[in-house]
């Protein structure tokens, strides 16, 4: 498609909205985010490697660093971290000695499954911003729009890894009594 025809006005305005909007939906789940995890000495960069390897096993920094979004060093410092609270392990493969892997421990799962199981969804006010789409059309907003956005800007293997990752999340949790638990226990513990 010829994409001449658009102009310099219509580019800022939809880039503004875009800025604008991203950047206070952020600001509400980074502050969010932050109350959750807080009870278990993580941040947030902390607490998405823990979320990223437990989807994602054997998992390399710069697979890390590309579905957190966040570059290559800070997804190293942050593991390295990690790794000295023994929540996960380094390791190199045989035939791959330029990648280095990171796996959670079985303090790292658990630490993960304990703050999933502590969300609490009314703290959260992104969700409860939703609960009115909900209600109206019985779902949540599925962002369609949005994600081919992302997939034009972050690629296809990132988008498959998010939806791999939601599903593995919808197929191996289950909630009782408000409390998200793991179906089976990984073979890790």
């Amino acid at each position: 498609m010829d994409h001449s025809s658009l102009s310099a006005k219509q580019s800022i305005l939809f880039s503004h909205k875009v800025a604008q909007l991203t950047k206070a939906l952020w600001k509400s789940v980074e502050k969010d985010w932050q109350q959750w995890i807080k009870p278990y000495d993580l941040n947030i960069n902390e607490h998405q490697i823990l979320w990223i390897s437990y989807h994602m096993e054997g998992a390399s920094i710069s697979d890390i660093a590309k579905f957190g979004v966040m570059h290559v060093s800070t997804a190293f410092n942050f593991s390295k971290k990690l790794e000295e609270r023994e929540l996960l392990t380094f390791s190199k493969k045989t035939n791959d000695k330029r990648n280095t892997y990171i796996e959670l421990t079985a303090k790292g799962d658990k630490l993960l499954l304990d703050t999933l199981e502590a969300y609490n969804p009314d703290t959260y006010s992104v969700y409860k911003g939703a609960l009115p789409i909900k209600d109206l059309y019985g779902k949540f907003p599925e962002f369609s729009e949005l994600t081919t956005i992302v997939k034009h800007i972050y690629g296809e293997d990132f988008m498959d890894i998010f939806e791999s990752s939601l599903h593995t999340f919808d197929e191996e949790f289950t909630e009782q009594d408000g409390t998200i638990t793991p179906l089976l226990k990984k073979e890790s513990e």
